[in-house]
This record gives structure tokens, C-alpha cells and sequence, in this order.
């Protein structure tokens, strides 16, 4: 019983330090991904170093994703940031055997309803964009600098309320903007997201 208990145990010990490494890191370089945007267009990390990345966890059909839509506040940032240059990825990581998942056509009509501003859209229902950056919830960001390395893993922001005016609320990806164009560190470079689960085909 005793050497069953130590075999267990180093299992899993085993499969949380595995996890723990396929985890991403602020401070390390982003693990590069290659994905297909719902043009059919082959999207690479890498393809964009140089610049600053911003990487969002999106499903509008979460009412705390959509809260940032509907108001426009979403929206607001990504224009702000897309007229200085930043790359914003929407990754979309709900399975297609959930409600929740759009089609190429779909999510084209989305874009063009909600007045999203990014550089492209990511098919990712394979999960394996969402996987890889242990993406959480909906919204979840990341903030690449211009070197590729990851400068900031989190929430959209501090008021984890799917009411709020996000106007209101502290902006870490603003912030974390702010000082990468400025040339300062970060201010805040992780917080724990909020919003609701990603929907993963596993």
C-alpha cells in the first residue's frame, strides 16, 4: 500500500512539474504558435518580432468578454494600440461542438457587428493556442515587448464584474502599453484572469 502511495505521488509530482513547464513565464521568451486566422491565412508568433504583440482569450458569448464589447471599451484599446503599431491577436479556443463556436463566417459577421479592431482572428478550436499558453478564462491576456518576450499574463483588468463600466476600472494592458512604449518596465506584469472557463474540446 505504502510503495502504491509513493508510485502515486511521484506521478503526480511528475505531472505537475510537467504542467508547471509548459506553462508560459512573464519575463521568458513567449513560446512561438502557428495558427490559422479565419481567412485561412497561416498566423506565426514569430512573424511578428519587432513588435508588440497583445494575445486576448476571446468567446463574446461570456458575459464578462462581452461586457467589454458591448460597452466599446474593448474596442476603444485596440484602435488606440493599432494606431501605434501593436498586433492584437483574438485567439478563439471554443470547440465546435459548443454553442459558443463561430465559423469563419460567423466570425467575420462578429467583427464587423462589434467594430473589432485586430490584426487577426485565430480559429484555434483544436485548443492548441489556448493550451499552450494556459489560457484560463475569457478574457485572458498577454502582452509580448518587441523582443518576443512576455511581459504581462492576466486579467483585462481589476473589476471582475461583468456589469461594470470598464472605463472605471485599472487597465493592466493599457498600463502595461504605456510603459512598454515609453520604454519603462511594466508595472504589473501577472494577475490571476477572470471571466468564465474556456471552452476546450478536453
Amino acid at each position: 500500500m505504502i510503495k502504491l502511495m509513493k508510485i502515486t505521488f511521484a506521478l503526480f509530482a511528475a505531472l505537475t512539474l510537467a504542467s508547471a513547464a509548459l506553462a508560459v513565464e512573464t519575463g521568458k521568451p513567449a513560446p512561438d504558435f502557428t495558427g490559422t486566422d479565419i481567412n485561412g491565412k497561416t498566423v506565426k508568433l514569430s512573424d511578428y518580432k519587432g513588435k508588440i504583440v497583445v494575445i486576448e482569450s476571446y468567446n463574446s458569448d461570456c458575459p464578462f468578454c462581452n461586457n467589454q464589447y458591448k460597452t466599446g471599451a474593448m474596442q476603444e484599446l485596440q484602435s488606440d494600440l493599432a494606431s501605434k503599431g501593436v498586433v492584437w491577436l483574438l485567439v478563439n479556443s471554443v470547440n465546435p461542438n459548443n454553442s459558443s463556436h463561430r465559423t469563419p463566417d460567423q466570425a467575420k459577421q462578429e467583427i464587423a457587428d462589434k467594430k473589432i479592431v485586430a490584426t487577426a482572428w485565430l480559429d484555434d478550436s483544436s485548443g492548441a493556442v489556448g493550451h499552450l499558453y494556459g489560457m484560463k478564462t475569457t478574457p485572458h491576456m498577454f502582452v509580448m515587448d518587441k523582443t518576443g518576450t512576455l511581459v504581462y499574463d492576466g486579467a483585462i483588468d481589476n473589476k471582475p464584474d461583468p456589469m461594470h463600466d470598464p472605463r472605471t476600472a485599472r487597465n493592466y494592458v493599457r498600463e502595461a502599453m504605456d510603459a512598454l512604449i515609453a520604454g519603462k518596465p511594466v508595472p504589473v506584469a501577472q494577475t490571476k484572469p477572470y471571466g468564465c472557463g474556456v471552452k476546450y474540446a478536453n
